[in-house]
């Protein structure tokens, strides 16, 4: 929904430049989320410029943590749609926690594998040390 803004509502909104500045992500990363349709300025100052209210700032910071869990465009989409669809946070929640579950399970899986990369390396790194005869204290990367 995207309107002009009167005097009274253009006080109400910042700019996309202080929103950036604010949250700590760039301009360009505002209008790439705009590109992607997972966040648009509900208004304009005039001149075009893109406005937020305080709403849309929520919304920006649920996108940040959504981005710092590990979800993806994609997934910040498919949440999008479906609460634009219903217009109830309700609806969107189970969605999300399956999401986040999906990710819980990936970074276990990815937590395994790195650690039997590390018993693999202990393992190799112990094996070179006994077969060139070096010590312990010769090497500079010791083992924590």
């Amino acid at each position: 929904m995207n309107y002009t803004l009167t005097e009274k509502e253009s006080s109400e909104c910042i700019s996309i430049g202080l929103l950036a500045k604010n949250t700590g992500v760039t301009t360009r990363t505002l209008r790439y989320y705009e590109e992607m349709g997972i966040m648009a300025p509900s208004c304009r100052h005039e001149g075009s410029s893109r406005a937020y209210t305080s709403d849309d700032v929520r919304k920006l910071k649920f996108i940040l943590k959504l981005k710092e869990l590990g979800l993806t465009i994609r997934e910040m989409q498919e949440l999008d749609r479906v609460y634009a669809e219903a217009r109830e946070t309700n609806r969107i929640i189970p969605l999300l926690v399956e999401m986040l579950d999906n990710h819980i399970n990936t970074l276990d899986e990815k937590m395994s594998k790195l650690s039997s990369l590390r018993k693999e390396i202990v393992e190799y790194r112990k094996r070179m040390i006994e077969k060139f005869q070096l010590s312990e204290n010769s090497s500079q990367n010791q083992q924590l």
